[in-house]
């Protein structure tokens, strides 16, 4: 079983002082929180898409309002149950509000890799990479686990990639926060390509890219992850607070929305959410709320904090299940609400996340991000061949490659001139750090649209 005292190390990741210690004036994992609120990657998403792509109306929520209200239920869902933990088992001296702020911090991070357009665009960047001619010569000179890593894309993986490498890349371990946030961070801790995944949800998607391994290796020895084979791990136990605290966010937040953009009826709504409510003097008193858009804010908070309640009994009443990496569910799938979130998004697949609206942008993103592949992969690849004496690379070419920044495109790198994998990565490092509207200006540019 895994153990709580290890799983909440405050060794920080690149470091060698293992005599890291919490303390309680300012908590080493308070210290994670500040460090990615701070970061230009966090800052970034203020301009990323939720739900609603370059919306219009400025009362929908960015990526960035997501993760921030992701965190705020983290931190409530990790308090909570951290009551539990710390009453229960050895802690090495962690507090309750020691595990919220973990679950803050992965929480607040969570989305911190995805490319532009949302989740649209990590699929845009899977389907280029299954379907352009433009990337074989490069695929050619790749293993099957490193073209795996883009085969599959995901902006988790990225995501660890910005907070361990990207955002402070001159010192190991990047921004080198703990050990326990990074590991609650890692919802799917596991490579692209493996022998064997990890139990249930755990193994749905990857988290680290070949290149940042080592990194996580790092991370899972230090926390005491149950590894299940090579670059395969069961889930830190606080992983499933942070996926609790984005369903509940992005259930019920986008549902919100809906309604705030005329998607969903007022009426809808209320039965929705007060089915999950289940008190008896809330209708009584939404009487006494004057406007509907008032109604819909306080019955989202009071839904909010039924479903922080219930996934904190789970997470408590499963505990032994999760300290042995063998829960396959995300906690809202055991709590008493689950039918109704069902309902939820029974409701808002087709009628919220494919709406006209949304889809139109989504399949604008698609040729967006598959121009920018398009013009920028070949252009890198020639300019490499050329570097280690193959044919010269074309005027095109040349040119293309000076958008990238020279950290994205180093020639002097004997690395990169060498290797046809890093040299894809850093080409996704650089557009996955993208805005929304940053990306729509250099497509424009890129495609003569505008100059």
């Amino acid at each position: 079983m895994m153990e709580w005292k290890n799983l909440v190390s405050p060794q920080r990741l690149g470091r060698r002082d293992d005599g890291a210690v919490i303390t309680q004036d300012r908590s080493p994992f308070q210290r994670d929180f500040d460090r990615i609120i701070f970061s230009s990657a966090f800052r970034r998403m203020q301009d990323k898409t939720q739900v609603f792509p370059l919306a219009e109306n400025d009362y929908v929520r960015t990526r960035l309002t997501h993760c921030l209200e992701t965190s705020s239920i983290g931190r409530s869902l990790g308090t909570a149950a951290g009551v539990f933990i710390c009453r229960e088992f050895d802690t090495a001296g962690a507090q309750p509000s020691d595990i919220g702020a973990i679950v803050a911090a992965a929480a607040l991070a969570h989305d911190i890799g995805n490319p532009p357009l949302g989740h649209g665009g990590e699929e845009s960047i899977r389907h280029w990479f299954t379907h352009s001619d433009a990337i074989a010569p490069m695929r050619d000179a790749m293993t099957p686990e490193e073209y795996a890593d883009f085969e599959r894309y995901e902006g988790n993986a990225h995501g660890f990639r910005v907070i361990s490498v990207l955002q402070m890349p001159d010192q190991t371990g990047g921004m080198q926060l703990t050990c326990a946030t990074l590991g609650a961070f890692a919802k799917y801790p596991v490579a692209a390509l493996v022998t064997e995944r990890p139990p249930g949800v755990a193994g749905k998607k990857f988290n680290f890219f070949r290149q940042d391994r080592a990194l996580f290796r790092e991370v899972a020895e230090k926390v005491g992850l149950r590894q299940v084979a090579e670059d395969s791990y069961c889930r830190h136990p606080l992983a499933f607070l942070v996926e609790a605290a984005d369903d509940i966010a992005y259930r019920i937040v986008d549902f919100e929305d809906a309604h705030m953009v005329g998607l969903i009826d007022y009426d809808e709504l209320e039965s929705y959410f007060l089915e999950i409510i289940g008190e008896e003097w809330v209708p009584s008193y939404l009487q006494k709320i004057a406007t509907a858009a008032r109604r819909v804010e306080f019955l989202r908070a009071q839904v909010i904090g039924v479903l922080v309640r219930q996934a904190v009994a789970v997470f408590t009443a499963r505990q032994e299940e999760l300290l042995r990496g063998e829960l396959e569910k995300p906690l809202i799938d055991y709590i008493p609400a689950a039918p109704v979130l069902k309902k939820i998004m029974d409701r808002s697949i087709p009628d919220i996340y494919n709406t006209p609206q949304v889809a139109s942008i989504i399949a604008a993103g698609f040729e967006l991000l598959s121009g920018m592949l398009d013009a920028l992969v070949p252009a890198v690849n020639e300019v490499a061949v050329e570097l280690n004496g193959g044919p010269a690379a074309s005027y095109r070419s040349r040119r293309l490659i000076k958008i990238l920044p020279v950290r994205y495109a180093p020639p002097e790198d004997p690395q990169w001139r060498q290797s046809a994998y890093l040299r894809m990565l850093y080409v996704l490092d650089y557009l996955s750090g993208m805005t929304d509207s940053y990306a729509v200006s250099l497509f424009k540019k890129l495609k003569g649209i505008s100059l």
